[in-house]
């Protein structure tokens, strides 16, 4: 069990002016009113973007990113 889930990681990268990929997913993800943001199962979440996540210019954003909540959970 992961101690937060998917989207509270993701919104620590959220900033008013996105640099980097990462940051202009989290921003879209927090205005996406849909987001599995209860969800800490990375197919349901893929599943989810593969279908709604228009904002998402690549699936590889989702992964590294996943792959960093991974780790991050990992330390707790």
């Amino acid at each position: 069990m992961m101690s937060k889930t998917f989207y509270h990681f993701l919104m620590k990268y959220r900033h008013p002016s996105p640099k980097d990929a990462i940051s202009i997913f989290a921003n879209h993800a927090y205005e996406d009113h849909s987001f599995p943001k209860t969800s800490e199962d990375y197919h349901e979440i893929s599943s989810y973007l593969e279908l709604n996540g228009h904002y998402l210019h690549s699936m590889s954003v989702f992964d590294e990113t996943w792959d960093l909540y991974l780790q991050s959970e990992q330390k707790v």
